[in-house]
């Protein structure tokens, strides 16, 4: 094994400048806004939104380094208004102080006022990093202060390649013998996030001989032995919770069983509370079927009754067949195939992201950045219904439904053929 006292991996891997940075081209690359801003000298306020481990906090500590000014780094997780005044006194005494508040959208109102006056002076360049939409969390006036920064999710050639120059330039890792035959399990389970990336690669490799001079070779059922889980990305409590539950919704109104099976799944996967998933479909019932289908109501109610009663693990099941009869009409034991199915590949293939068309817009930031952009409306549309992919494009065509051998079903298998012709192949 190859244990040692030394930092995490991570940590020994943590770029020092922009030119070792992986990713986030877009900012930083040869023509990005940011290089640009460090280059000249002159770097504002910002805010940087984008999901776990794609290099916020390193990318802000690269920020402090090559500007050489004092960089002053606390979480949002234990850090108070007298920490922040602190910061703000000290950062009086010397010139660009380079404020860096990790997970910021966990400051109540309080907390990101006491920030207001000295970002807009100048006291402090401010540099929070969230993983939640800031629009929702963070307060319009010191929102309005800042630029708002995307980071992108890496990409797997990017991921690929921390691992490779882990490989080759980690002070400890580079003297051992380490091939990776398979890949699709460590990037699987990180599920894009480069630390948890690193820490999976450190600990397989940890796990995986009992002799430092062995050859050790990485595969993604060795991978999986000892990560042994793959986890769900959904964050019940931040932007997925609304970008899902809008696509679960928008997939039913557009009479899709698949796709509404699909992220039930990713919800329910994800934690997500069985009486909020009921209730939404209690509003969509009267929403958008209202009378064309009185029954839709009363089975939606019944589902919500029931969920209440007998909660998880058994109420997914029928969550599955309420949301079916909503996207469908019909009921049947197929529910519980469908999500059966539907939550296995969840936990196969990962999780990913909600396609832009199908994410929620109540917030200019979000339309500004395509949220919502070409989703067909399908009242809109003759027969309220037309055909458009409600899936994550890796997944277009996925069924998930298949309804069984009986009336009511070879109906709806009918009514399925002739709305989606060969889509799905009904």
């Amino acid at each position: 094994m190859f244990q040692t006292t030394k930092a995490p991996l991570p940590e020994r891997m943590r770029p020092h400048n922009l030119d070792q940075y992986a990713g986030q081209q877009h900012l930083v690359g040869p023509n990005g806004v940011l290089r640009r801003y460090i280059e000249a000298g002159m770097v504002p306020s910002m805010i940087f939104w984008g999901p776990p481990g794609v290099g916020k906090t390193t990318l802000a500590g690269i920020i402090a380094g090559q500007l050489k000014v004092p960089f002053v780094a606390m979480s949002a997780i234990n850090a108070g208004v007298k920490d922040i005044r602190d910061v703000i006194d000290q950062a009086r005494k010397r010139q660009g102080t380079v404020l860096f508040i990790d997970e910021i959208h966990r400051f109540n109102k309080s907390q990101q006022d006491a920030l207001l006056g000295a970002v807009e002076k100048g006291t402090v360049t401010l540099i929070g990093a969230t993983t939640e939409n800031p629009s929702f969390e963070v307060i319009p006036a010191l929102l309005s202060r800042c630029q708002v920064y995307i980071l992108k999710s890496l990409e797997k050639k990017e991921l690929v390649e921390l691992v490779q120059k882990a490989l080759t330039e980690d002070e400890i890792l580079k003297n051992h013998e380490i091939e990776i035959a398979e890949y699709e399990a460590l990037l699987t389970i990180s599920g894009g996030d480069a630390r948890k990336l690193l820490n999976l690669l450190e600990i397989v490799i940890d796990g995986s001989s009992s002799g430092s001079k062995e050859k050790v070779v990485i595969n993604n059922e060795l991978v999986k032995q000892i990560a042994q889980q793959n986890l769900a990305l959904y964050d019940k409590g931040g932007e997925a919770h609304y970008d899902i539950i809008s696509a679960f919704i928008k997939s039913m109104r557009g009479s899709d069983p698949n796709a509404t099976i699909y992220w039930l799944a990713r919800m329910v996967e994800g934690g997500e509370d069985p009486k909020f998933i009921a209730r939404r479909m209690l509003i969509m019932a009267s929403e958008d079927i209202g009378n064309a289908n009185p029954t839709a109501i009363i089975m939606a109610n019944e589902c919500f009754q029931a969920v209440n009663v007998i909660g998880y693990p058994e109420c997914d099941i029928i969550l599955a067949q309420c949301a079916i009869y909503l996207a469908t009409s019909p009921k049947s034991n197929a529910a519980y195939k469908a999500i059966r199915t539907a939550r296995a590949m969840v936990r196969e293939q990962g999780s990913p992201p909600v396609p832009l068309n199908l994410r929620n817009a109540p917030t200019k930031l979000m339309k500004e950045i395509g949220y919502g952009n070409e989703y067909k409306y399908s009242h809109d549309y003759e027969g309220n219904f037309v055909a458009q992919n409600f899936l994550p494009d890796e997944l277009k065509g996925t069924v998930f439904f298949n309804p069984g051998n009986n009336a009511r079903e070879n109906e709806m298998r009918k009514n399925l053929r002739n709305q989606w012709g060969e889509w799905y192949g009904y």
